[in-house]
């Protein structure tokens, strides 16, 4: 299957598995930071490779924290915030100001892609019943193209096109994340779709 023949029902059922995940992952992160946190709806695109380095800026610096997706749908997970809020974040936990990535700022993103990350993998999981699991997350800093491409490439996505499941998080009716991707190797997507019955 290519992304350019994904029905919209097929699309639909992919915007609610995310919006099951991208939920438990809000609450996860609401329950670390002690604030309330709400979240977008998630988005599902189909869009070329190039257009999606162009939609967002592949030249600003920010912060990603990656994590594998091992088990039965493997793929990549994705944050990226930009570097103000990632310090912000930081900042709560922590309870001191920082304004570069050290090792015990980088190590707090660490647990903050792994408590979100979890909790996203856990959802999904339980909703499809397929053995989906986290790897230890890594923590770059470097431009967001720089970051989405070893992503999609990691995640085998040659094609033209590629699928991203994104949504937002919000504090304060603050955005306090960029953005959060879920990008599913070849294969994967079939594997979902085939447990919700819309293959």
């Amino acid at each position: 299957m290519t992304y350019e023949e994904l029905t919209p029902i097929q699309l639909d059922a992919l915007r609610e598995v995310g919006n099951i995940g991208a939920g438990n992952a809000a609450t996860a992160l609401s329950q670390l930071i002690n604030r309330k946190v709400d979240m977008t709806v998630p988005f599902v695109n189909l869009v070329p490779f190039d257009k999606v380095f162009d939609s967002i800026g592949g030249e600003e610096v920010v912060v990603g924290v990656i994590v594998r997706v091992l088990g039965d749908t493997p793929g990549n997970i994705l944050f990226i915030f930009e570097k103000d809020v990632a310090f912000y974040l930081v900042e709560i936990l922590i309870g001191q100001k920082v304004e570069t990535l050290t090792e015990l700022s980088e190590s707090v993103i660490c647990e903050i892609g792994n408590i979100i990350s979890s909790s996203y993998m856990n959802a999904i999981a339980k909703f499809t019943n397929l053995v989906i699991m986290p790897s230890v997350p890594a923590v770059t800093c470097d431009m967001l193209g720089a970051i989405l491409s070893t992503t999609f490439i990691e995640s085998g996505q040659f094609d033209e096109y590629v699928l991203d499941i994104e949504t937002k998080f919000l504090e304060n009716n603050s955005e306090i994340s960029g953005h959060f991707y879920y990008v599913p190797m070849p294969g994967s997507l079939e594997k979902i779709l085939n447990t919700l019955g819309v293959n």
